[in-house]
């Protein structure tokens, strides 16, 4: 009874942490580029009360479970048509890098990111929405709008990352890669971080063009919207919600047990 009761602790906590991946996933049903979470459960040590031999199985009680992983899904969001040249979707693999604005130039970690919703700074400089700067293939921030030649009668980004403005090359939007995308670190704000987990690839340090070597092509005027499935969300949302009330039933049955054997002694 005192391990069914544990049992069932452990139970809650974990459904509980499930509820918390799923509540985040809905709450960012429509932020650009997000990429949904899946929490996972596994079993914890089993008592053992009898070795197996001679014939006979071993004899074990579990001891509750425990939360496995909580894994990022990569798969890429549909793709939404907005007709803004600074709009940029990928459709593929791949992710722009981006860093932070120090003294009015990119500087420091690079992050990665799937938003594209991309604009200009009062620099002319192309840039995330929080301010970051987009990193072109040779690390260097991408000047859109020229100091001494302001005016943009056109401007276009190829699919092979190319941007043109005024009939012009002003930089090269180019990608990274990795060999396991799940391994990246959120940070918010839509980006991430490269770990130890997410391996080699084409990083910062070997960006890839997009369209080539596997990699995703860019799609101007369009945006990847989450990948959020909430059909999906909500028949999780019911499992959790159906698993958490059923080990608030162990605990209030163990209980009740107990409360018999207390009894005993009256």
């Amino acid at each position: 009874m005192i391990r069914s009761l544990y049992a069932g602790v452990s139970g809650m906590r974990n459904h509980q942490v499930r509820m918390d991946v799923i509540g985040n996933n809905i709450a960012n049903v429509n932020a650009f580029g997000f990429k949904g979470a899946r929490a996972t459960f596994q079993d914890t040590l089993s008592q053992t009360l009898k070795g197996a031999g001679g014939g006979r199985n071993a004899i074990q009680v579990g001891t509750g479970m425990s939360l496995a992983t909580v894994g990022i899904n990569m798969e890429q969001g549909p793709l939404q048509m907005t007709g803004r040249n600074l709009d940029v979707a990928i459709n593929g693999e791949g992710f722009f890098m981006v860093q932070a604005s120090v003294d009015g130039a990119p500087s420091g970690t690079v992050y990665y990111t799937r938003d594209g919703n991309f604009y200009l700074n009062d620099q002319g400089y192309l840039v995330t929405a929080d301010g970051y700067f987009v990193v072109s293939g040779d690390g260097e921030a991408i000047q859109v709008r020229l100091p001494d030649n302001p005016a943009i009668t056109s401007l276009n980004i190829e699919q092979n990352g190319r941007v043109v403005v005024n009939g012009e090359e002003r930089g090269n939007i180019r990608l990274a890669t990795f060999s396991n995308p799940e391994g990246l670190e959120r940070v918010g704000k839509n980006l991430f971080r490269a770990t130890a987990a997410s391996g080699e690839g084409g990083g910062v340090e070997n960006p890839r063009t997009p369209g080539e070597e596997g990699v995703g092509t860019l799609e101007a005027g369009y945006l990847e919207m989450s990948n959020t499935d909430l059909s999906d969300e909500f028949t999780t949302m019911i499992t959790t919600q159906r698993g958490y009330q059923a080990n608030a039933r162990i605990i209030t049955v163990s209980d009740t047990l107990l409360e018999e054997l207390i009894n005993l002694k009256r």
